[in-house]
């Protein structure tokens, strides 16, 4: 190696450095948030931008932020603002795009997953009966004393379900009736219309004629 060439470390040498493990900087590697160069061995050999980029993903996850979120922040670069280092706003604007797109990726894929949950609940539901009856059934159970059983919880069910109905109707009209009731009231209460105290020619005491001054 020349003396024109960079430093290399090796994994251990750079975690020592950066006072984490050698795992940790195998972890953000495997999250492809850092690329070392390979030896003719292929062991990891970090330089010095290495280690630059590992000190800022450490400071950011002590601060909160996600892989996710850091992974569209290293894309950025950053611009010196009053000493400091900063992303400039369409640097910023950027990473709010990149991010609430994730986030709506998310969010419909979330909505995809409750609707699939709530179809397998049903279908769990409806298979569930049909278990106990062939288990019950292999167990040595009457089937006719079985089908007579299920007949009967089919019809109590239809029975519920249209008594259900039944009731959210009537709740639904009632609630209806009494909106109508209310307005008709209101329609009829009279308005009240409040005396004029003021003689003719003077004005209302703390109000003025408005002038283009005020």
């Amino acid at each position: 190696m020349s003396k024109d060439s960079p430093a290399l470390l090796t994994v251990r040498d750079a975690a020592e450095r950066l006072g984490v493990t050698p795992r940790t900087l195998k972890y953000y590697e495997e999250r492809g948030l850092v690329s070392p160069t390979r030896s003719e061995g292929r062991y990891r050999l970090y330089d010095e931008e290495d280690l630059k980029r590992f000190a800022r993903i450490l400071r950011l996850r002590s601060l909160g932020f996600s892989l996710h979120g850091i992974t569209e922040m290293l894309k950025r670069p950053l611009e010196s603002v009053d000493g400091g280092h900063r992303f400039s706003t369409e640097s910023l604007q950027q990473i709010r795009d990149a991010i609430a797109q994730q986030v709506e990726a998310l969010d419909a894929r979330i909505e995809t997953m409750r609707r699939e949950l709530k179809e397998a609940q049903k279908l769990r539901a409806e298979l569930s009966p049909d278990l106990d009856y062939l288990e019950r059934r292999l167990a040595g159970e009457n089937a006719d004393t079985l089908l007579e059983q299920r007949r009967s919880a089919a019809a109590k069910a239809a029975t519920t379900a249209k008594a259900s109905n039944t009731g959210r109707s009537a709740k639904a009209a009632g609630t209806a009736n009494a909106a109508d009731a209310t307005s008709a009231r209101r329609a009829k209460k009279p308005h009240k219309t409040e005396p004029n105290n003021t003689t003719p020619g003077e004005s209302t005491p703390g109000k003025s004629t408005p002038d283009e001054s005020s």
